[in-house]
């Protein structure tokens, strides 16, 4: 008996976004994801065989929920009632907690924890964390943010990524910076390794020997890195570094540096340099967006990777570690993949610059300095 035909599936533009929304978003179910992403490829016109073999689930899984959004859309997505004892938490408490963890605070405190909002209103602790877990809510939690202010910032935006997605042909595009004050730091007494049952420990205090500066230079295209490291990092440092790329790059290519706006990148000295190679050109990235530079993302690798659990008895060490890194590195390079346009960049700003405008509105009153920064956004991206 030949298997029954596979519901066709077409999205309006409003359901098509919100089922890619649930993709991209971080903090969401795997569920809730995968799903979504089931409706999408049928809308594609995969067959259900065809979805089961990209994704990885079962056939009647892939079935089941085509067939639930097609009979009931968005709301077909949504869990059935599980069985068991009827629930003792009523939507309107719900709603209630939620709504207390978005707009109220405790007494005293910056944020709730799970006992003090239990307390509040009259929940088990893990009713809380239940509530808090199906909306994604992390009030012990924080992170941090800066808008860049730069007047040129949609300008700088577009011609860095620009490189990134289509470099110019004959020509080598680096991405450099240093990693300034690296500590030779040695613990003050021995480490207690890794064994089975207890993770590596190490005492919380150490002993300082000195610092060192990381100057490196990433090969957007090949992944490689040059580095060099350097006690300080003024312009003269950085003018030596410069030669040391100059020497182990072609002669015969165009050369686009990607930099911050460091004043040691931006004295009279590398500024000759610079009028002295006209083959060398300089981008400067935007002011507070170091982001965009994706010799960040190794210096971040390096961090993890070797020196936020090393000890090191002295400088000396610490470089001869850091070039060992390097050069493992360049043995089996792999370039970071860049993915968002300029256009997805901007308008993923736009939306957060008017956000956190809506935000301060709604607590603090209207503010002219955040809607002055939303429109000044608005009219450079045009």
């Amino acid at each position: 008996m030949a298997a029954p035909k596979a519901v066709r599936i077409e999205l309006s533009e409003s359901e098509r976004a919100e089922l890619q929304a649930r993709l991209r978003r971080r903090k969401v179910a795997r569920g809730d994801a995968q799903r979504a992403e089931i409706v999408l490829l049928a809308a594609a016109g995969l067959s259900n065989l065809a979805i089961t073999e990209r994704l990885g689930v079962a056939r009647m899984t892939v079935a089941t929920w085509r067939g639930r959004f097609a009979e009931r859309r968005l709301d077909g997505l949504l869990d059935e009632p599980r069985p068991g004892a009827p629930r003792t938490v009523t939507d309107e408490k719900v709603s209630e907690v939620v709504t207390a963890t978005l707009e109220t605070l405790p007494s005293g405190r910056t944020h709730w924890s799970s006992r003090g909002m239990a307390k509040a209103s009259g929940l088990a602790p893990s009713t809380v964390q239940r509530i808090w877990k199906a909306f994604s809510l992390q009030p012990h939690r924080s992170e941090t943010f800066k808008l860049s202010t730069d007047p040129l910032f949609v300008e700088k935006v577009r011609d860095i990524v620009g490189l990134y997605l289509s470099p110019p042909e004959r020509a080598l595009v680096l991405c450099v910076d240093e990693k300034s004050q690296i500590q030779a730091l040695d613990r003050t007494q021995p480490l207690l390794p890794l064994r089975p049952g207890q993770v590596e420990r190490h005492t919380h205090d150490y002993k300082r020997h000195g610092t060192t500066s990381l100057f490196a230079a990433l090969d957007v295209k090949a992944g490689t890195i040059i580095g060099s490291c350097m006690p300080r990092h003024r312009a003269a440092e950085f003018r030596r570094f410069l030669d040391t790329v100059e020497a182990r790059v072609p002669k015969e290519l165009d050369v686009h540096v990607v930099m911050d706006n460091a004043s040691s990148h931006k004295t009279r000295l590398i500024r000759n340099w610079f009028a002295k190679r006209p083959h060398w050109h300089e981008h400067y990235t935007p002011t507070s967006a170091s982001w965009i530079n994706q010799v960040e993302r190794f210096f971040a690798l390096l961090t993890d990777d070797q020196i936020r659990r090393s000890a090191h008895r002295s400088t000396a060490e610490l470089e001869t570690a850091i070039k060992a890194y390097i050069d493992a590195h360049n043995a089996e390079p792999k370039p970071f993949r860049w993915t968002k346009s300029a256009d997805d960049i901007l308008a993923a700003v736009q939306r957060f610059c008017q956000r956190t405008t809506e935000v301060q509105s709604n607590c603090l009153g209207t503010s002219e300095s955040g809607h002055s920064h939303v429109r000044r956004f608005k009219q450079q991206a045009q």
